[in-house]
């Protein structure tokens, strides 16, 4: 579920988030946390992560069914 692109947004809403707090007992910068979204279906989930836990070598993997989904949701907004 979900595209990687907007996985990525949704990393940086909820960091964005996390920090906002200013919570003495959370770090200044990349916080961490684990998302588990589940979708209406059993087989239908994401897990975000944050986005500066990624880099070159280590990419999340693309489910080539949620790129096309979310590409398709794409045109409709247009």
């Amino acid at each position: 579920m979900f595209s990687l692109e907007q996985k990525k947004q949704i990393a940086d809403v909820v960091e964005k988030v996390i920090l906002s707090f200013n919570h003495p007992e959370m770090p200044k910068e990349k916080p961490s946390f684990h998302l588990h979204i589940g979708g209406k279906e059993s087989w239908s989930w994401a897990d975000i992560d944050p986005n500066w836990t990624f880099d070159e070598s280590n990419q999340p993997g693309i489910n080539p069914w949620n790129e096309i989904v979310a590409e398709e949701m794409n045109k409709k907004e247009i």
